[in-house]
């Protein structure tokens, strides 16, 4: 029994050993700091509304949005990709819950007609916003086309 038990020690030992030598990566974690704005900031949430005012230069022959969280908004998942077509019709509104009123919003984008399979977007579309309420207008002509997603490597 005793030789069973050194067996298994010496095992585990030099399994140890050489996961010690093995390259290790970085262990990612994503948690959302957006899920508790409300009780670490003190202010209430509220639902907010995007509608789009088209840009024929940037939509081209479509653009899908994914709206990027960031403070004082996050995305509420019904809501937060919306495709806008040449003629400014689009599928979807953008619905988005903030504790602050935005001035300005961030998307990943890329240009494609609206039922083209799901690809890598583009890079970052920054756009300032309309308030009127609980909507937002955001007029694409507006935006700043960030760098493609290459140019942060």
């Amino acid at each position: 029994m005793t030789k069973f038990f050194a067996l298994i020690l010496s095992l585990f030992i030099s399994v140890s050993a050489f996961g010690a030598d093995a390259p290790s990566s970085p262990r990612v974690s994503i948690f959302s700091t957006s899920t508790d704005w409300q009780a670490v900031t003190g202010l209430t949430l509220n639902e907010y509304n995007g509608r789009f005012i088209s840009d024929k230069k940037l939509v081209g022959r479509g653009l899908v949005l994914y709206y990027l969280d960031g403070f004082p908004c996050y995305g509420l998942g019904y809501g937060v990709r919306v495709w806008v077509g040449p003629d400014g019709k689009t599928d979807n509104d953008l619905h988005i819950a903030c504790v602050a009123a935005p001035m300005e919003i961030k998307f990943a984008y890329r240009n494609a007609t609206r039922d083209a399979d799901q690809a890598t977007t583009t890079g970052i579309l920054t756009c300032p916003t309309r308030i009127s309420g609980r909507d937002l207008t955001i007029d694409l002509s507006d935006c700043t086309v960030g760098p493609d997603w290459d140019e942060y490597r």
